[in-house]
């Protein structure tokens, strides 16, 4: 999106790709702790891609945005962790509040960040209803730790959802895609219900389901991942609570394919097909 200049950001170029990268930090800036040196991290996305990128050999990136990972993890894995799951964390847990119990939408969610929401929502005992266009990605979803797929291409979202809630409607909709389908997401919650906007990926105007929205005492709220990351408190709690879970396991990154640096054209546009469930990781030798 940021290249195609459909981004929360416009770039301004010559401007540079890239939010996340693992790697080993070779050198550091005169007023930052040279105690980072050699150490093995990974990036998370706390700057803009028009000062900085992560798409290269070497990339320079603020102090700010570093952060180490568990051992237990390859580079590959690394590079696939601190965006996803910070973005899921910060809607669905200080702000969403999920709990047992709870029955939460997730649209696009073969994405890297629906599969991370994924995770968190099992991880805190609510169920997690994965919502994809076709059915192609079911049977990997439902591996993947989803506990409904809902395919919104074959079947009326609204009526599944209330199905798998018993009627009640999903408390939490965790949505980065907006467009006119926010309509029937508004039609699906339950009262009092939180809709996360936290992308764009429909290209389509977003109505707002005004009558809906009162019936159901809806709070329809924007987010991004900034909401974690400008404030030093907020992102020290987040990062310890998605690294403890990497490290014991209860959250585990899926990448879907891997491309060396050489054919990064082609990783982009693999990324452009939406064939991937997962993560898609540059390599660098």
């Amino acid at each position: 999106m940021f290249y195609h200049a459909a981004y929360v950001e416009e770039p301004q170029l010559p401007a540079r790709l890239g939010y996340e990268v693992a790697g080993v930090v070779e050198a550091v800036g005169d007023s930052v702790d040279k105690g980072w040196i050699g150490k093995k991290v990974a990036t998370i996305p706390a700057f803009s891609q028009n000062r900085y990128g992560t798409l290269g050999e070497e990339a320079i990136v603020p102090a700010t945005a570093l952060g180490e990972y568990p051992a237990k993890l390859s580079a590959i894995e690394a590079s696939a962790i601190w965006m996803q799951y910070l973005t899921a964390y910060g809607a669905l847990v200080p702000i969403g509040g999920v709990e047992s119990g709870d029955f939460v939408s997730i649209p696009a969610a073969s994405s890297s960040v629906g599969l991370a929401a994924i995770q968190i929502v099992k991880a805190e005992g609510a169920t997690a209803i994965a919502v994809t266009r076709t059915s192609k990605k079911r049977p990997e979803l439902l591996a993947l730790g989803a506990d409904h797929v809902v395919v919104t291409d074959e079947e009326d979202y609204v009526a599944r959802i209330k199905e798998i809630t018993g009627g009640k409607g999903a408390r939490l909709t965790f949505d980065p895609v907006a467009g006119p389908f926010i309509e029937k997401l508004a039609a699906a919650a339950a009262q009092g219900g939180i809709i996360f906007e936290y992308g764009a990926l429909s290209p389509e105007p977003t109505p707002f389901p005004l009558f809906t929205a009162l019936g159901h005492s809806l709070n329809i709220r924007g987010y991004t991942l900034l909401a974690i990351t400008q404030n030093p408190e907020s992102l020290a709690k987040a990062t310890k609570y998605v690294f403890d879970r990497l490290a014991d396991g209860r959250f585990v990154p899926k990448i879907a394919k891997t491309f060396p640096f050489a054919q990064t054209i082609q990783a982009y546009q693999y990324l452009e097909s939406n064939q991937q469930v997962g993560k898609i990781v540059i390599t660098v030798p």
